[in-house]
Parts: C-alpha cells; structure tokens; sequence
C-alpha cells in the first residue's frame, strides 16, 4: 500500500475515532440536558410549592387554631360535666348513707315495736320504750306519764337523765304538756334544752282509739342531735301507737293478774 493510501486510511480512522468521541460527547450531553432540564423542572416544582405552601401553611394555621379552640371549648364542657356527675355522686352517696340510716332506725324500729309486744311486763315495756327514746329519738332527759282515769292525772311512771320525782305531775287538759295529751297530737316546741320539767320540748301522746292514756314528753337531747328530721316525726307517730298498745295492755294484765290473785285469795278463804 502506498503512502497516500495509508495516510487516507490513517486519516479515515482518525475520523471515525473523532466521530466515535463527537457522537459520544453528544450522548453525554444529551444525557446531562436530561438531567438539568429535570433538576429544572424540579426547581420549578419546589419554586411552586414554595409560591403556594405560605397560603398553605396560613389554612393549616387557621385550622389548627380552630381545631385547638373547639377542643378546649370541649374539654371546658367535659370538665363542667364531669363537676356536674362529681356533685351528683356525692348527692347520691349522701342520700344513699340518709336512706341507709333511714333503714336502719326503720329495722331497729320494727325490732323494738316487736319487743314492745313480746311481753306483759309493765316494767320491762317501760324499759323497752325508754330505749327506743334514747337510741331511735335521741332524747337525754324525757319521762314516761301514764293517765289516771279517776281523776285525769297524767303521773310519771319513768324517767331517764333526771330522778323521775323531780318531774311534777300534770292534769289533762291543763298547761302546755296536759293540752298537748289532751288534743291526742305530737306536739314539738323549741328543740332548746328544758330546765322546767313542766314545758318539754315534745310531746308523744299514747292513745288508744284516740283516747289519751298517757305521753311521752322529752325535755333535752343528745348533744349529737342537733333537731328533729321527717323521719324522727315518723318514729313520734308509730312510737305513739305501739308503746300506747303495749303499756295498755301490760297494764290491764297487771290489773287483770291482782283482781285473779284476789279473787283466787278470797276462793282459798272459803274452801278453807
């Protein structure tokens, strides 16, 4: 091969090396326009988002200030609620122990009325009674009258907190304590304690059939009792008529017990 068509062939591929490297210089850049005109677009995009992520942001503030106001105006009702459920809880708790107690007085009641009937003994209804008065009522000081029919005088027959002699007797009729027996009423004055042991601070009348025989009068109370509840009133009306039909008829059994005793004495005379 000569010369020239060496160089001609050397000049060939030195052109095709030169197109080779233009071809992929031109891929290449093609490559990176690519990868610009991208980055581009996404400056763009970012340009844009940024443009609209202020007003973004505003709403977003706008709705989370909205949401946070109407989440505290609901925890401000909850709270109030909550107070509102708190206080009625305790009114039921309370209520709950006043039904408990209320209850209670009413099953120690039934209790004692039954052992107001279980027995003939005037002396053992007249300590009954007296324990009623002291655990039920609450009374200190208080006397027990029973009426004498000859001549309507109500007389003291037992007493708690002061000797039953110092509690003078009363007529039917006469004076605050006679006309309170005397309308067959309970009858509550001042709850003030009572030095006069003729102006008590209530008066139970014990009647049969709406005939006074007798009354419960009580002068002072307990330094825990602080006055008289529904109930208490409750406990003047029942006591009333139990302790009236067994002092009645444990008295009228004593009555009846003496006649038979006489009447078996005078018997046992004769046969003699």
């Amino acid at each position: 091969m000569s010369d020239d068509g060496s160089n001609i062939f050397d000049r060939q591929e030195e052109f095709l090396g030169i197109f080779k490297k233009g071809a992929e210089f031109t891929r290449e850049l093609m490559i990176e326009n690519e990868r610009l005109r991208r980055k581009l677009l996404d400056v763009e995009d970012g340009q844009h988002q940024a443009a609209r992520n202020p007003d973004d942001w505003e709403k977003l503030r706008v709705e989370l200030i909205g949401t946070i106001a109407n989440l505290k105006e609901e925890n401000r009702s909850f709270r109030e609620r909550l107070t509102e459920v708190e206080e009625e809880n305790r009114k039921f708790a309370d209520r709950y122990v006043e039904i408990e107690e209320e209850n209670n007085n009413l099953a120690n009641l039934y209790v004692a009325s039954y052992q107001l009937h279980s027995t003939l003994d005037i002396d053992e209804v007249l300590k009954i009674v007296i324990e009623i008065v002291i655990n039920l009522i609450g009374a200190e000081v208080f006397a027990v009258y029973l009426l004498d029919g000859k001549n309507e005088e109500l007389r003291v027959v037992a007493a708690e907190g002061v000797p039953p002699s110092e509690i003078p007797s009363c007529q039917l009729g006469k004076g605050s304590l006679g006309k309170a027996i005397a309308a067959a009423e309970t009858t509550c004055w001042d709850t003030t304690r009572s030095d006069d042991y003729t102006e008590p601070i209530v008066c139970i009348p014990l009647q049969i059939e709406k005939r006074p025989i007798g009354a419960i009068a009580i002068f002072s109370l307990l330094q825990q009792k602080e006055g008289f509840t529904a109930l208490d009133h409750e406990l003047f009306n029942v006591l009333g008529g139990h302790a009236a039909t067994a002092l009645f008829a444990a008295r009228l059994y004593g009555q009846s017990e003496r006649k038979l005793n006489t009447i078996q004495g005078f018997l046992d005379l004769l046969t003699q």
